[in-house]
């Protein structure tokens, strides 16, 4: 496909791909996380070994994957000359979605650090719903552009 992109295209294709996988596997595991952190102690080992983890997910792996898969996307946004995309719509509309989550997360991230969780095991299995069923359906999106 030549564009402004031009031969970069597949790369920059390649690239948005892993920043996803990236994104969706932290945005997956992290609140599997707080599912165990909600059931320790506060103060305890296992509780400060969390927090080291759900700290380094988040600003290691999280967010630098999410800054390159907005970055990488409106690349290929533009290149497309998507504007007219129904699909596409549909999709930006739930990769902010997909982003306000990823606050959500940060925020709760937060008060486990603080330890002023407030949230039990069980509403974290819930949110770890959310960005299972958004990745099918942006998926979906992509892959069969229904409209």
């Amino acid at each position: 496909m030549i564009g402004w992109l031009g031969a970069a295209y597949l790369w920059v294709v390649a690239l948005h791909i892993i920043a996803i996988i990236a994104w969706m596997a932290g945005m997956l595991y992290l609140p599997r996380l707080f599912v165990y952190h909600a059931e320790a102690t506060a103060g305890s080992e296992l509780s400060e070994t969390l927090k080291v983890m759900e700290r380094r997910l988040l600003k290691a792996i999280i967010n630098p994957a999410m800054i390159a898969s907005w970055v990488l996307g409106l690349m290929l946004f533009f290149h497309l000359g998507a504007w007219d995309m129904g699909w596409m719509h549909a999709k930006l509309l739930l990769v902010i979605v997909m982003s306000g989550l990823h606050g959500y997360l940060a925020r709760w991230r937060k008060d486990f650090a603080a330890d002023k969780n407030q949230r039990s095991a069980r509403f974290y299995r819930i949110a770890n719903e959310g960005p299972t069923v958004l990745m099918i359906a942006i998926v979906i999106l992509v892959v069969v552009k229904p409209f």
